[in-house]
């Protein structure tokens, strides 16, 4: 009884509690399940007349400081660090309810920790956000083996500490401890209670097999079992229930052939383990892969210590010596300045490509058949065959085992913002993409789909010490949530809708049918019939597709048809309300103007009516709303004259600098042009980098996707700060075993030159485009994103006297300083007032927002750049000043004028609400 009482206040009970449950209940796991349900909370202690608080109970009210969590297990020794951290957890955990219903419209108050009575949104609670942050104490064993008689090498043994790693829910927390005890000791009584029993150890249901087949076939060979006194009775291992038989097609009574769907608890330790499993494997696939793009260990180790904890880290791994490849932990820091621009000339080593591929496709081949067993065993009533036990009594853990397990891989797998390398992953996302669709066909997991992701962001060693089971670690994980799986997967669709409107090509306008006589209409009818069954009409497209681009095209349907799988079965499964309210948090691209025009309608599309009451605020709302607006479809084209209808052969002007070279090429179809387009486009959507300080907006013509304007807004720190830069681009025929063509369009009517590589024709020097000499352009590997990063970050730099040949050394010179000041006047004056006052389509949304929002920095900016002036006259060529020296000037040269008047604007324009629309 001591011991059972023992066992209870090591999960977090009190002693009176434990006394109490042990008491109504005389098995020390069904006492412990009750217990994490709460039924004993009242319970209070003789010495402070306090209940005791639910062990492990994670869960943070908005409002309410991180609490902690901790994992225990069973057999540590009572020492006094375990009683000071119990201590810890009761007085920070005391309010907490444990287990929380997730498939519920739960909802906590912040103010008194109860649901509401009624609630304006339902789902406004932990499902949706992800500013959760909880903080877990988990526990670290040493590694058990078990010598099984087919193996020359002893199995290692999952221990509690890795069994429940990784789950922030204190919920969740007990259930695992409960069924992790249940199954590893103890024994199971025939039901008949005739007095005959089976031990239950830690190795029948806890090994860890070279291969899932093999545990399944282990777990086969164990679970059923013949009593030996009743003879007539045959019971569950895992559940104790007697095995009922069941009639077959023929009419015939028999056990069911497969025995692991019999209950609930075979599911929750099958897929327990399959998962960690599926876990290990890919965390060591990643490390592999790590390892031979970074040969050097010792760099390579840094880079995992520096990488951003965005990403999820492994979570549980038998072999987790080193921490920094253990835990994925954000040292901070400044990100260093630097461009991409310059992707090198010289012939490259391309050797070993091949057997890369190779070993990729294997290993991808590899995981997708683990996932495929592993999933067989999910809880899915659409079963072939009709739905078993376990996929109606589903265990608590499941939810568990798929939140921490499955989404560490799911979430990298979909994190990836290359279209093309997922495609070539097909036979891997497809079985992905199966297992996202399961989930959420299934009432009990459905809610998975719009959780946010919980993912450990640091974690530290607390202590080591010796329990009974030996040598114990403890380490405090904090875990922040990041965004859940349907969100991560409507990136991807956004890619997919973006590459296949690229494979499209560029459709020729529709032509406008005039009216025909009946003489006419005849005509056309016997040409058309005895054109019937000779050629098919292509339409625009008259050249089949490439099977590289059909492979693509496949990849992006299967990724749009699976998120309207998902989409359905959660509106069948958790009603319309909740698929509404997760679709409202879902990135949005509109793909063409009538989409833009109905968002705007709904008001969906339109710039933040507010700025923040702090800096912070405000920077939070412009990022939100940069990252919504960085890319979209709009009509770039000029409608044909009044009065003239289009024809067949009519090709249409568009407001573009290349607008004869876009003509030319209209109707034009080359395949291969088409597939590049299509993977720019895919990264563009998601990748386009967004910040207070300096950000990306794209614009791609809907009807043309080879046409697209660019504003890159110039970097903090930079005489560039804050103005807005316009460049026209357009992919040529050649793209892109050819650069595109770029020009800077914002030049003041071609009299300010802003930068020695931005000339005031609109010329843009870069090794990258080839208008420059160095490393320059490399077909099929280069892209525009790289274009556009180059410029962001080499060209609207912080010195940009020094971008000249032979004034690279001239750092911090006189001359410099001068050529800066100059680059500030015109960027008042153009790039600042002059987009201001006369916004270019299509951004002058984009620019008013941006100037509103920012409207208090940038007349703090104004300031500071006027103390900085050194009163010279502004040059339209920066250059000049070196010639003749800086010539001072006096209030003449305009800039205290446009200082003013730009701040008069940022006054007016601060009042309104939302983008303008003129």
């Amino acid at each position: 009884m001591d011991k059972q009482i023992a066992q209870l206040m090591e999960m977090g009970a009190s002693a009176a509690q434990a006394r109490a449950a042990l008491a109504k209940y005389k098995d020390v796991m069904q006492a412990a399940e009750r217990f994490f349900e709460g039924e004993f909370a009242d319970v209070m202690d003789a010495d402070d007349g306090a209940p005791a608080a639910v062990a492990g109970s994670s869960q943070r009210r908005d409002g309410d400081a991180p609490s902690r969590a901790r994992m225990v297990t069973p057999h540590e020794d009572n020492d006094s660090d375990f009683e000071e951290h119990e201590d810890d957890d009761a007085e920070e955990d005391d309010d907490d309810d444990g287990f929380v219903d997730y498939d519920s419209d739960y909802e906590m108050k912040a103010e008194t920790g109860k649901a509401p009575a009624t609630s304006v949104d339902p789902y406004a609670g932990i499902f949706f956000s992800k500013d959760r942050r909880e903080e877990v104490i988990e526990v670290e064993e040493e590694p058990e083996t078990y010598k099984i008689a087919d193996y020359s090498e002893p199995l290692p043994l999952m221990t509690q500490g890795q069994w429940m790693k990784g789950c922030p829910e204190g919920g969740e927390q007990g259930f695992l401890f409960s069924l992790y005890s249940e199954l590893s000791e103890g024994s199971c009584a025939c039901p008949n209670q005739c007095g005959f029993s089976v031990s239950r150890n830690k190795h029948d249901f806890f090994a860890i097999y070279p291969e899932f087949p093999a545990y399944v076939k282990h777990l086969k060979n164990i679970v059923r079992i013949k009593c030996r006194k009743c003879r007539s009775t045959t019971f569950c291992l895992g559940c104790g229930e007697p095995v009922t038989a069941e009639r077959t097609q023929a009419g015939i009574m028999a056990l069911d052939e497969n025995p692991l769907y019999h209950c609930s608890n075979l599911q929750g330790v099958i897929l327990g383990v399959g998962l960690s499993m599926l876990e290990s494997l890919f965390a060591q696939q990643s490390r592999e892969v790590s390892s031979l793009r970074t040969p050097d260990a010792k760099n390579a180790k840094k880079r995992k210590a520096e990488s951003n904890a965005a990403t999820p880290a492994p979570i549980s791994n038998y072999d987790d010596d080193d921490d920094d490849t253990y835990f994925n932990v954000n040292k901070g820091g400044k990100k260093a300045k630097g461009g991409i621009g310059y992707a090198g000339a010289g012939r490259e080593d391309n050797s070993g490509q091949i057997e890369a591929a190779s070993a990729q496709k294997a290993k991808d081949e590899n995981m997708a058949g683990l996932l495929k067993d592993v999933r067989a065993f999910l809880p899915n009533l659409r079963r072939e065959g009709g739905g078993k036990a376990s996929d109606y009594l589903v265990h608590p853990t499941t939810l568990a085992h798929l939140r921490r397990r499955f989404n560490y891989v799911s979430s990298t797998l979909l994190r990836n913002d290359s279209l093309a390398d997922m495609s070539d992953r097909n036979v891997l996302y497809f079985e992905l993409f199966v297992w996202l669709e399961t989930i959420s066909n299934h009432e009990a997991l459905a809610s998975m789909m719009a959780m946010p992701i919980m993912v450990n962001s640091s974690v530290k060693i607390i202590n080591t010490r010796r329990s009974g089971s030996g040598q114990v670690r403890e380490r405090t994980i904090v875990y922040e949530g990041s965004s859940g799986p349907r969100e991560l997967l409507e990136a991807i669709v956004i890619q997919a809708q973006a590459a296949r409107k690229g494979l499209e090509g560029t459709k020729p306008p529709d032509a406008v049918e005039e009216e025909m006589t009946e003489e006419q209409k005849r005509a056309k009818s016997v040409v058309t019939n005895s054109a019937k069954g000779k050629e098919k009409d292509t339409g625009y497209n008259d050249s089949p597709p490439s099977d590289e681009n059909q492979r693509l095209m496949d990849f992006c349907n299967r990724i749009l048809a699976t998120a309207a799988a998902i989409d359905r079965s959660l509106k069948e499964t958790k009603g319309e309300d909740f698929l509404l309210r997760l679709k409202e948090s879902l990135p949005k691209v509109p793909s063409s103007m009538a989409e833009v025009a109905s968002a705007m309608s709904q008001g969906f599309e339109k710039g933040p009516s507010d700025v923040g009451a702090t800096e912070e605020e405000t920077i939070k709302i412009y990022t939100d709303w940069a990252t919504r607006v960085r890319f979209e479809y709009c009509d770039l084209s000029i409608p044909p004259p009044d009065g003239k209808k289009p024809d067949q052969d009519w090709s249409p002007n568009y407001k573009f600098f290349f607008n004869n070279e876009a003509r030319m090429l209209a109707n034009a179809e080359v395949p291969k042009r088409a597939l590049a387009i299509a993977k720019e486009l895919a990264v563009l959507t998601t990748n386009l980098p967004v910040a207070w300080n300096s950000s990306i907006f794209l614009r791609v013509d809907e009807g043309r996707v080879d046409i697209i304007k660019a504003l890159i807004t110039g970097p903090e720190g930079t005489p560039y700060y804050n103005g807005c830069y316009l460049f026209d681009i357009f992919l040529g025929p050649s793209y892109n075993q050819a650069p595109p063509s770029v020009k800077y369009m914002t030049t003041n009517a071609g009299k300010f030159r802003f930068n020695p590589n931005l000339y005031a024709d609109g010329k843009v020097c870069l090794s990258l485009l080839g208008t420059w000499q160095g490393p320059g352009w490399i077909p099929g590997k280069s892209t525009l994103l790289q274009v556009l990063i180059s410029i962001q970050s080499m060209i609207l730099c912080e010195e940009p006297y020094l971008n000249e040949p032979g004034w690279a050394n001239d750092v911090g010179s006189a001359a410099s300083k001068a050529y800066s000041a100059n680059v500030r006047r015109m960027c008042v004056h153009t790039a600042m007032l002059g987009n201001l006052k006369n916004p270019p389509e299509p951004f002058a949304d984009v620019i008013r927002t941006h100037f509103r929002l920012k409207a208090k920095s940038i007349s703090a900016q104004l300031d500071e750049w006027y103390k900085l002036d050194d009163g010279a006259s502004t040059a339209g060529d920066g250059a000049s000043v070196r010639r003749r020296g800086v010539v001072p000037g006096t209030s003449s040269n305009g800039f205290k004028k446009d200082i003013d008047e730009l701040k008069t604007l940022l006054s007016q324009i601060q009042t309104e609400e939302g983008p303008s629309n003129q």
